[in-house]
């Protein structure tokens, strides 16, 4: 999907995922004279990415002669009260305002902006970072075809999007999907665990968990199967992986039921963090 749409972008936030999407917006073809980085402190990948292609930066965003088609906030939540009324100056009636932080609503952003400006809220996880990302994202009802469409392209460029009918689910999606690396990268670590446990040397089994649960979710991928086909693929009656799977789907205490927990845990703590 090619980035071409009018207007500019402002990039306001290039810290780790700024920089992965700046770099995906550029790989996608993005004119790099329509980007204008809003960052006080520009350091690391984005630096280098930005003095490359020549993209302006700034500390602080002034009013513009024409104001930007996209506004993407990738800022910390904890300095978005301080640098947002500036963004907000520079929205203009036909702007699309997008938010990358964590707990922060449609109506926190709505607030500041003029009234029936679009706003859409996504949440990106940390794959993103090598193409490989996948995005929950909702709109404010103020957002046009057009403006979703734009929305959808730029975060294309760093993995699959998918559209959430109501706010609300965001922090289902978070749940999932945003803090969903980090529990599999604890079964990478477990499962190295298991296999010290079980008599291997601490390097020999982190190379086998680490290869098996990144070959895995490529499998994944690419399989035209679900993950639940692709499991019994694998299980033999009788055999050792049926063996291991007796208990990880034990009745009641299962990984099934830890993950349930889970989840909902990191729901409720989204839904807290958003009010």
């Amino acid at each position: 999907m090619s980035l071409k749409f009018n207007g500019s972008v402002v990039l306001a936030g290039a810290g780790k995922m700024g920089a992965a999407l700046l770099a995906g917006w550029l790989d996608r073809g993005l004119d790099p004279a329509r980007i204008i980085i809003q960052e006080p402190n520009l350091s690391g990948a984005a630096l280098d990415v930005a003095r490359k292609n020549g993209i302006r930066s700034v500390a602080r965003l002034e009013p513009q002669k024409e104001a930007p088609a996209v506004i993407v906030v990738a800022v910390k939540p904890q300095v978005m009260d301080e640098v947002f009324p500036a963004l907000a100056n520079i929205a203009g009636s036909e702007t699309v305002v997008m938010s990358i932080a964590a707990g922060k609503t449609l109506a926190s952003f709505e607030r500041h902006l003029p009234k029936g400006c679009a706003v859409v809220r996504a949440m990106p996880n940390t794959p993103a970072s090598i193409g490989r990302g996948i995005t929950g994202a909702v709109t404010n009802a103020h957002t046009t075809a057009t403006q979703k469409d734009i929305c959808e392209t730029l975060l294309r460029a760093v993995g699959d999007v998918v559209w959430v009918p109501d706010e609300s689910l965001i922090d289902a999606v978070t749940a999932v999907s945003g803090s969903g690396p980090a529990y599999v990268f604890l079964l990478a670590e477990a499962l190295a665990d298991a296999g010290v446990a079980a008599g291997l040397d601490e390097a020999t089994a982190r190379q086998l968990a680490r290869a098996t649960v990144s070959g895995a979710g490529e499998l994944l991928r690419q399989s035209s199967s679900d993950a639940a086909t692709l499991r019994q693929d694998v299980t033999s009656p009788g055999g050792t992986t049926a063996a291991a799977l007796s208990v990880l789907m034990r009745e009641g205490q299962g990984l099934r039921e830890l993950m349930r927990e889970a989840v909902l845990a990191a729901q409720k703590r989204g839904r807290e963090l958003g009010r």
